[in-house]
């Protein structure tokens, strides 16, 4: 692009609301103690009761275990300063932590599903007074643990998935104690394995939103929420700019996104009070807190190569 007289211009001043995003260690290794204990309990209890609906939950639970870990994990990686390898820094871990979270919870019900067929052809006997006790546990654990990690789900895709984890088991136990109660009440042993399918569901319908977009960051695509045309429009009112293109917008983790573009302006570069104004409007409005403009000035004949829009 040597033909183009044009500058390249960042603005640095971003608003990276981190603590207001990442929850302390404290709650994590609290969180992590908590369901790990119960899943040691709840396993001992389902193998005990020959209860398939405790061991289908403790699977559930210690897959939300190793989520947890993913996501405590990716948020100290994101913390780490960029280097000259990877000049992001580590933000991105906490997509592929949300990305992995979602496949673990899909290999987990394709497990949970298999044995629930199983045995609703072959009902066996539970002990259904500890499936009761042991599921009425588990809602305490989970809802306490929800309430910790609770403090920005809002704003981050990362902590959203671990919190709704949380509050997806509690109503999986509830609807183990209640499979209890209906085999006392009616003995019908089926109810067990039935449990267990609907837990899969549950958990299915759960992660599939954090599957979903989890993929579609990792594959940089524009974050949810962000309409890429309102964006566009928005730049190409500003004041002097002839021409937009070459407009890119993804996530950078799952709490920052990014933003790139090209902007034709024959009157030549605007200056920095341009360029910190359309930055704070960018955060504001549309939540894009990292932008690159390029400032380039038409000169007739010639023309950028990144200009057409099926060009990357």
């Amino acid at each position: 692009m040597s033909a183009e007289p044009h500058q390249h211009s960042h603005d640095h001043s971003h608003g990276h609301a981190h603590t207001a995003v990442d929850p302390t260690s404290r709650a994590f290794a609290v969180g992590v103690t908590l369901n790990l204990a119960f899943v040691a309990i709840e396993a001992g209890f389902g193998l005990w009761s020959d209860s398939l609906s405790l061991l289908a939950d403790a699977g559930h639970n210690f897959s939300d275990v190793l989520g947890l870990l993913a996501a405590w994990w990716a948020i100290s990686l994101a913390r780490r300063l960029p280097s000259t390898r990877f000049t992001y820094g580590l933000r991105a871990s906490t997509i592929v932590a949300a990305f992995s979270n979602a496949i673990l919870l899909v290999v987990a019900v394709g497990g949970i599903s298999w044995e629930a067929v199983r045995r609703l052809a072959n009902p066996v006997p539970v002990g259904e007074l500890t499936m009761i006790s042991v599921a009425l546990v588990g809602v305490v654990v989970n809802v306490v643990t929800a309430f910790m990690l609770s403090k920005g789900r809002q704003d981050d895709m990362n902590m959203r998935g671990a919190f709704l984890h949380m509050v997806a088991d509690a109503a999986v136990s509830v609807g183990v104690a209640v499979a209890g109660i209906g085999i006392i009440l009616t003995g019908w042993l089926w109810l067990d394995p039935a449990v267990s399918l609907i837990i899969a569901l549950v958990i299915v319908v759960g992660t599939w939103g954090l599957f979903q977009e989890s993929l579609r960051l990792s594959l940089h695509a524009v974050p949810a929420g962000i309409d890429p045309v309102a964006v566009r429009d928005y730049l190409q009112r500003q004041p002097g700019v002839r021409e937009v293109h070459d407009l890119h917008v993804w996530g950078m983790s799952t709490t920052e996104t990014a933003l790139t573009a090209h902007l034709v302006m024959a009157g030549g570069h605007p200056g920095d009070d341009f360029l910190r104004r359309v930055a704070g409007e960018l955060a504001g409005r549309f939540r894009i807190d990292h932008p690159t403009l390029q400032i380039e000035v038409a000169d007739g004949d010639g023309g950028c190569r990144f200009a057409p829009g099926d060009v990357v």
